[in-house]
């Protein structure tokens, strides 16, 4: 392992984290752009796989995606750097700006700061998506990749399944039934 690796896993998991107002939601497509876009330590069909399966588990998704990131491109070393990486600046900034905003939190500014930046992580999260929704009808089809997509939301909005048990029936048709597809699953 290059030590020069190990810096850009640090720096690629902190830039990420730090600029993840908001928490798992804007951190994720951060995540991806550092992960698949510009470091290449993922495809987008691996970072699809280890976010749905991060999902699955309990606790934050950002540490369990440099959990795994970190433990596949550095070993343990690597695990280690990308979980300071993604805990220590969110836990410091965490204290700082709850005692700032404690202090100023009847202030437009601050009030504004939390409604504008809403948009902006919609926005991110949208076209995540997208590229998510493009790498899964590359893989296995767009009909089958609607079919998928349309049976989750019936079962996660309609049936009020949790997320959890839907990307673990996910997980089960795409290792028993997929294979016998002609489709190239990656």
């Amino acid at each position: 392992m290059d030590w020069l690796e190990l810096v850009w896993l640090f720096i690629g998991f902190f830039v990420a984290n730090v600029l993840g107002y908001g928490g798992g939601p804007a951190s994720i497509p951060l995540l991806y752009r550092e992960v698949v876009t510009n470091y290449e330590w993922s495809t987008p069909t691996e970072f699809s796989n280890i976010l749905a399966l991060g999902n699955a588990l309990p606790g934050p998704i950002a540490t369990k995606i440099a959990a795994f990131v970190g433990y596949d491109v550095g070993g343990v070393l690597g695990t280690i750097i990308t979980l300071i990486a993604t805990i220590v600046p969110s836990a410091i900034a965490l204290i700082v700006l709850l005692k700032v905003l404690q202090k100023h939190r009847q202030s437009n500014v601050v009030k504004g700061i939390g409604l504008l930046v809403q948009p902006v992580i919609a926005i991110m999260m949208l076209v995540l998506t997208w590229e998510m929704g493009q790498s899964s009808i590359e893989s296995i089809g767009w009909i089958q990749s609607l079919i998928i997509a349309a049976i989750a939301f019936w079962a996660m909005q309609i049936q009020k399944i949790h997320p959890a048990i839907v990307i673990i029936v996910a997980f089960a048709y795409g290792g028993i039934v997929l294979p016998y597809f002609e489709v190239s699953v990656v």
